[in-house]
Formats: C-alpha cells, sequence, structure tokens
C-alpha cells in the first residue's frame, strides 16, 4: 500500500445526501406524479373494437366504449388528463376537411361519451385538420401550398364545435400562424370563455412522429401538387431562438399552456420556455420516443422501468409542467409501486 499523503480533504462533500435511499428521497429536486400525465387515446368509430399499434408496443386504437375503460383504469391510477385523437375513416376524408367541423363527428361523439362517464375527467382535444384531411396535411392545400389564414377559420370554427361537445381544453397543434388568437376569440363570441388553449407552441418538423402518423393514418400524400412534409409550417430542428417567437405570440394571443413537441430531444426548448413565461409548460414524448425505449426493452437491451421513468423525469426537470406521454398509465402504475 503506496505512503499516504496529505491533501486538502473536500469541507464540501456532495455524496453526504446520496448515501442513503432515505436521504436521496428526501433532497429529491423533481417528483413527478401521475396527475401531471396527460394520457394520449386513438379512438375508433364501432364498438368493442381494439386495433393493436404495431409501432408502438402495449398502445391500440380503441372504439369510444374500450377508450371509456381505459379512462377508467387511468383514473384509478391517478391520470385524470386525456387528449383524444380520432382515426377517422377514410371516406370521410376530403380535401377540404369539412368532417373536422361536423358537431356528430367521431371526436365529438367520444368527447360527450366520456364526460358523460367520468365529468371529472379533464379532455384535451386536438384542433388540426390532417385526421380529416384526404391530402394528410394540417391545413387547406391550394395551389400546391398549405395555405394560412383560410386554414385558421377552419381551425377557429372546429375549437368551438369541440368545446361544445364538453371540451375542457383545446389544443392547436397545426402550427398556422395566428390561430390562438382565432381560436380565443371564436370560443369567447361563442360563450366558451372558460375552455382553455393548449398551443402547441414550438412543434419541430422531428422525424420521430413516425408511430403517430402509422396510427392516425396522417402522412402527406404522394401525389403531384401536393407538398411532400410539414415543414413548411413545423419548425426547423435547428432552431431554438425561433421558438421564444413562437411563445411570445401564443402568450400575446391568450393561450393558457404553451407545448413544446417532440419532448427529450428538445429538453434546451423546454428550459428556454420555461425561463421566459410564468404559462404552465407542458412537453410531448412522442411516439417514436416511446417506441424506442419500447423496443430496446423487448430486446432486453434497456430496463423499461428505469428508462422510461428516467426520460419522463428529464422532462419535469427541464422544466415541463405537464407531460403527454403514452407510458402514462405504465408509470403511474410504478409510482403507485413506490418509483416517485
Amino acid at each position: 500500500m503506496s505512503e499516504s499523503r496529505d491533501w486538502p480533504r473536500p469541507m464540501r462533500r456532495p455524496r453526504r445526501l446520496r448515501r442513503s435511499e432515505a436521504i436521496r428521497r428526501l433532497v429529491q429536486e423533481t417528483h413527478l406524479t401521475p396527475d401531471r400525465l396527460i394520457l394520449p387515446q386513438f379512438v375508433l368509430d364501432g364498438s368493442d373494437r381494439e386495433e393493436p399499434i404495431g409501432a408502438m408496443p402495449g398502445r391500440s386504437r380503441l372504439s369510444i366504449d374500450r377508450t371509456i375503460n381505459e379512462c377508467k383504469k387511468a383514473i384509478s391510477l391517478g391520470v385524470r388528463s386525456f387528449a383524444l385523437f380520432p382515426v377517422i375513416d377514410a371516406s370521410l376524408k376530403t380535401p377540404e376537411a369539412r368532417e373536422a367541423v361536423n358537431p356528430e363527428n367521431l371526436l365529438c361523439r367520444a368527447v360527450r361519451s366520456i364526460k358523460e362517464a367520468y365529468p371529472e375527467s379533464c379532455l384535451v382535444t386536438d384542433v388540426a385538420l390532417d385526421p380529416y384531411s384526404s391530402l394528410g396535411h394540417d391545413g387547406l392545400v391550394k395551389n400546391g401550398r398549405v395555405v394560412n389564414d383560410e386554414t385558421v377559420e377552419v381551425l377557429a370554427e372546429m375549437a368551438v364545435v369541440q368545446a361544445r361537445a364538453g371540451a375542457d381544453i383545446v389544443a392547436p397543434s397545426d402550427m398556422m400562424d395566428g390561430r390562438v388568437g382565432a381560436i380565443r376569440w371564436a370560443l369567447d363570441e361563442a360563450g366558451f370563455q372558460d375552455v382553455a388553449i393548449l398551443s402547441y407552441t414550438a412543434k419541430y418538423a422531428s422525424s420521430f412522429y413516425g408511430p403517430f402518423r402509422e396510427a392516425l393514418g396522417s402522412a402527406p400524400v404522394d401525389a403531384p401538387d401536393i407538398p411532400k412534409d410539414k415543414k413548411t409550417y413545423q419548425m426547423n430542428p435547428a432552431n431554438a431562438r425561433e421558438a421564444e417567437i413562437e411563445a411570445m405570440l401564443d402568450e400575446a394571443e391568450g393561450a393558457d399552456m404553451l407545448m413544446v413537441k417532440p419532448g427529450l430531444p428538445y429538453l434546451d426548448i423546454i428550459a428556454r420556455l420555461r425561463g421566459m413565461t410564468s404559462l404552465p409548460i407542458a412537453a410531448y414524448q412522442v411516439s417514436g420516443e416511446y417506441a424506442m425505449i419500447k423496443a430496446a426493452a423487448q430486446n432486453g437491451w434497456l430496463d423499461e422501468r428505469a428508462c422510461m421513468s428516467e426520460a419522463l423525469t428529464a422532462l419535469a426537470r427541464a422544466g415541463a409542467d405537464v407531460i403527454l406521454t403514452y407510458a402514462a398509465l405504465d408509470y403511474a402504475g410504478w409510482w403507485r409501486e413506490g418509483l416517485s
């Protein structure tokens, strides 16, 4: 054994606060509880239907009755908020996406049914045209481009229809300019001053959305004079300052919450927005993020519980107050078993 040498002993030893589970939990900075999660759900027409989503292990498209059953399970675990995405039959899709403003469309029927069964639930409805458009874009397409102002008019009408059905929060995910202000005005004029707006403020043109588009059938069609992607309205993944511009605009137009999507690849954006606004910040752990962890766990390469929990905690640590995740039921179950 080598001769001991004098060296300056540290006065501060951070390891003191790591030496036992009790101490670690005592000084833990970030606590993510199930009531801060929103469970996205893909809703099918019909009854007693379930279609597993191949690219999203553990998640399925569900008919309204089965969606209600899943809400019951989630509520029992402490997850009380749900984001609804309708799987629209191809026969109802048109270039003008008129089904989006049909008061009897699948989404509105789902909202009414869930609210009747669980009035205490919080329902978040998606405001964008891609589920209803035969062209697969979030907005109207004219002369080979996605047009902004004409789309905003439809989105405002769509938000009012959803509010009438019973939506608690409308969530414009389209990334059209000025849509938050138009939706706020339309909701207020229709008497829905209490319906909140969760704006997809920094929604990036990400490659992590693939499984979602498979689940919803909402990818842009491959046809002449149709934009092949969504890069003219969703944000460039290389840009950060632009997210601050979007946040300032959305807050000024009346947004109640701001969202960053995707989540984990954009922790810096979550932190940026957290530092510039007092509004609640939401983060969306998107389908690609979820699928990667699930697939790696199925192959025995990762510990699913540990890695999924770490990823969700990272979103909260970066500044997200609310997290949309397909793993909400899994996490809530783990949390109940003692993970916090």
